[in-house]
């Protein structure tokens, strides 16, 4: 494939699997990576409605066939990045774990998605995001005060776990390109979510967090961060931690400070809490973004996600964009000299099968071989 962005000379094998795996190769691909996808044959699927998988190729392998398994191991030796998100020991049952790779290819950085990382106790036990981040703290400490809320499955598949592969993989091939030694990276989302804890685990240590959800600062406790609902049952953020924010917001609202001190003891949170939920819920949600948005009271109105594509400034940066009829998130982060894009829509399970293995060096009466052996 042709490519543009700063990983366009980087060669990534993905073994297909579900949720933060597939998010890390659409960003790796996003980033002009030439991500190759090793499907089964008779999968179904492909299309733009499937974003996950939007830009790359797909190849169908047969990986209980020898023929396929030898296939494999020959393009894993001149791939950049693998990475697989199965159970641990299932790729080593293929015979394509990580001796095997790396044998093939000692530059090959071997990236692996687990939910409970490669060993531990629960390393072969079942389990989704929200059993993930609900073992680190981070389910226990997003909701209120009566229960744990799910915060979709972004702390952990998505934050977590295919950011931190992508982080991964990526510092350890800038080591690969440097000294020529590949290595495992070991993505555990429950690895992932702890790390993402780490200003929690600042403020705890300073006095300023305790394990009572909803009574802590960032986490709905405060007056002065959180959600409040307006009249037309719509809601509005607000978060001015600053004391010349607050300030400011208390000047929009009209408010004498000597009757709203910035409180940071929680000693009158819930009352100004609910001071602040009844004036908020005099207007609508549209009438406070006239008067709030756009300054430093540390604003911005709660959308959906079909709003968000039109508010102005999500417009004007096109986060959102429209790829063959399906609106979807356009690629992330932004470079001034090597910019990202969406390169194709998600691919039939083994459309490329042909010209993947052309592409990587396998002559046509290899490919006819395989075929014929019902590897490919």
């Amino acid at each position: 494939m042709k490519t543009k962005g700063p990983l366009k000379d980087v060669k990534v094998l993905e073994f297909v699997g579900l949720g933060p795996a597939p998010f890390c190769a659409m960003m790796l691909s996003d980033m002009g990576a030439d991500v190759v996808r090793i499907d089964r044959p008779g999968a179904h699927g492909g299309g733009a409605a499937e974003v996950l998988a939007r830009g790359r190729r797909s190849l169908a392998l047969n990986l209980k066939s020898d023929e396929a398994v030898r296939a494999a191991i020959r393009m894993i030796g001149q791939a950049d990045i693998l990475i697989e998100g199965y159970r641990p020991g299932v790729m080593e049952r293929l015979g394509l774990g990580p001796d095997v790779a790396l044998t093939a290819n000692p530059k090959l950085v071997y990236g692996r998605m687990t939910g409970w990382g490669q060993y531990g106790p629960l390393a072969h036990a079942a389990g989704h995001d929200l059993n993930y981040i609900a073992l680190t703290g981070a389910l226990g400490a997003i909701g209120t005060q009566d229960t744990p809320v799910p915060p979709l499955n972004l702390v952990g598949d998505f934050g977590g776990g295919a950011m931190y592969l992508a982080f991964g993989v990526l510092a350890a091939l800038t080591h690969a390109r440097a000294s020529g030694e590949g290595q495992v990276v070991d993505a555990a989302i429950v690895d992932g979510a702890t790390s993402l804890m780490a200003s929690q685990f600042q403020l705890a240590a300073m006095g300023l967090w305790s394990t009572r959800r909803g009574q802590n600062l960032l986490d709905g406790g405060a007056p002065f961060y959180g959600v409040y609902e307006c009249a037309d049952g719509e809601h509005i953020s607000l978060g001015p931690l600053e004391p010349e924010f607050y300030a400011l917001l208390l000047e929009k609202l009209e408010l004498d400070p000597a009757d709203w001190p910035a409180d940071w003891s929680g000693a009158n949170w819930q009352d100004h809490k609910a001071r602040f939920a009844a004036i908020f819920k005099t207007r609508t949600r549209d009438a406070w973004c006239e008067r709030l948005e756009g300054t430093d009271v540390c604003f911005a109105p709660v959308l959906n996600y079909e709003e968000a594509r039109s508010h102005p400034h999500m417009a004007e940066r096109a986060a959102l964009v429209d790829y063959e009829g399906v609106v979807q998130p356009a690629p992330a982060p932004r470079f001034s000299r090597t910019p990202g894009e969406i390169q194709s829509v998600a691919p039939r399970p083994g459309a490329d099968s042909s010209a993947v293995l052309t592409d990587w060096g396998f002559e046509a009466g290899e490919i006819a071989a395989l075929k014929d052996a019902g590897a490919v």
